[in-house]
């Protein structure tokens, strides 16, 4: 199968900045901290969209100073000590979280308590916990909870649920879900710390992911017995938890829950069930579902569609795939690159690799800034094809346009290429990680090391003659549509959906 011709259009090129550049950047700080110095505590309602607002593009620009590692963030926190307060540190936490940077949030914090204005709060303590939480680091966030308490402040119902949240993130499930079980039933006996709804819905959906049912249901229990009223938050969770889990059954019981509490369901709910059959490949009610969110008074959203095109293209049903462009750009959407990013991968899974390139080129072309989603999409395309070699030779263009990969892009690659054991490709991918100075971590290797355990007919190449059957059930997707139909409840879910 040949890939299809790159265009002449060139990639988007990065333009390193000029000198004038970086001093429009430094008026544009000073700017911003003098209209942030003039603004008041008394400041009116309507000036708190534009307060954010600045607050955000402040907290931007100190980024883009410590950026490849041109400055320390804390020398750059000195320079512009008279701006900074609390407020841009909460954002400043929340980004280089993001950026796997806890431990850049840990000496933000330790700047902070050295400001004559700081005062020690449950609200940085709790976002901090957070943080570091979602990052893996249980004991730093355990840390942080005793520094709360030796500093004088006193543990309340947001510092517990940041807490257990954190313990969820941690490996060893089955111990995270008892510690989090163990603080709830603390918090019940503290009358600062009553669970609240975020903490029901936390505890809901952990339990939901861990497909712990009679767990759930106790919870349900509690909450309906308890002052606290179950929220549209608290059904999504629980509904997305068993959905991405297959338990279609209980995703189902959970949602007729939601329809007797007289809780509408949002396009949210909608999305969930979409993505959810789809998963499953019981197109059927993954259709009557979408029809019911056309009737209902939510309007669909990207997702929705995206979902769709994905699921379709998974099970090799082209048609069915494209009709649902064509119905996203009938009721007025225009795809945008995660759309594009689908219709690679459908494009791949239905043998059209050479449709999917010609997508990739027009969506690269396009952008001012290629994504790395986009390039990781028809890469991943190229190998689910079999097609190692033009993976290959896409990345060398990638790299030599100024396009930088992570390590999610590496891993896709080398999971590939030891899939077909390509020793060639594999130390050529090996020394490129090491030139731009990825190491590869015990995780990295485990999931590649899965790769070895598919079977043979798995490692073959499809070929067009697999088309053929793109419209038939697999045995698999067969014995999926069987239980579906098993466990179907007497109720109709999407007409209690669309009520």
């Amino acid at each position: 199968m040949l890939a299809y011709s790159s265009t002449s259009r060139p990639w988007p090129q990065r333009h390193p900045s000029s000198p004038s550049q970086g001093a429009g950047a430094a008026a544009r700080l000073v700017a911003l901290a003098a209209r942030s110095k003039r603004r008041g505590a008394g400041a009116a309602a309507a000036e708190g969209v534009d307060e954010a607002a600045e607050a955000s593009e402040l907290v931007r620009s100190l980024l883009r100073r410590t950026g490849g590692g041109k400055e320390r963030l804390v020398p750059v926190l000195d320079r512009h000590v008279r701006v900074v307060r609390t407020e841009h540190c909460f954002l400043l936490f929340e980004e280089l979280g993001r950026r796997d940077a806890w431990l850049q949030c840990l000496e933000v914090f330790r700047w902070m308590q050295k400001q004559r204005w700081y005062v020690a709060d449950n609200g940085i303590y709790s976002k901090l916990i957070s943080v570091m939480g979602r990052k893996g680091q249980i004991r730093m966030a355990m840390w942080l909870f005793s520094q709360m308490r030796n500093s004088g402040c006193k543990p309340d119902t947001s510092v517990y649920n940041s807490l257990i949240g954190a313990h969820l993130h941690s490996r060893d499930k089955s111990k995270a879900l008892a510690k989090a079980l163990g603080y709830f039933e603390k918090m019940k006996c503290i009358e600062r710390c009553q669970p609240s709804i975020v903490t029901y819905n936390i505890l809901l959906r952990a339990f939901a992911q861990a497909g712990d049912t009679k767990q759930v249901d106790i919870l349900f229990k509690d909450l309906d017995e308890s002052i606290v009223s179950p929220d549209i938050y608290t059904y999504n969770g629980v509904i997305d938890a068993y959905g991405k889990n297959g338990m279609i059954k209980e995703m189902e019981s959970v949602l007729l829950r939601m329809k007797s509490k007289q809780c509408r369901p949002d396009v949210i709910t909608f999305n969930i069930l979409i993505d959810s059959y789809g998963r499953k490949q019981t197109f059927d009610k993954m259709e009557q579902v979408f029809k019911s969110l056309l009737r209902s008074n939510e309007r669909p959203t990207h997702p929705t569609f995206n979902s769709m095109i994905t699921n379709y293209g998974k099970a090799r049903l082209q048609e069915k795939a494209e009709s649902v462009l064509g119905k996203m750009e009938e009721l007025g959407f225009k795809p945008n690159y995660v759309t594009q990013e689908c219709l690679i991968m459908m494009y791949a899974h239905c043998d059209c690799v050479s449709r999917a390139r010609q997508i990739f080129d027009e969506l690269v072309n396009s952008q001012n800034k290629v994504h790395l989603s986009s390039l990781n999409a028809m890469l991943d395309a190229y190998c689910v094809n079999g097609l190692h070699t033009e993976a290959d030779r896409l990345l060398d263009t990638a790299l030599q346009k100024g396009v930088v990969p992570s390590g999610s892009t590496y891993k896709l690659l080398y999971k590939a290429y030891t899939k077909v054991n390509d020793k060639v490709l594999v130390q050529k991918l090996l020394k490129r990680m090491n030139k731009q100075g990825i190491v590869p971590n015990k995780k990295f290797f485990l999931d590649a090391l899965e790769a070895f355990g598919t079977s043979d007919s798995e490692r073959k190449p499809r070929t067009s003659s697999a088309a053929n059957n793109a419209s038939k059930p697999s045995a698999n997707s067969a014995g999926d549509s069987e239980t579906a139909a098993s466990i179907k409840p007497n109720v109709s879910v999407w007409q209690v959906a669309a009520t």
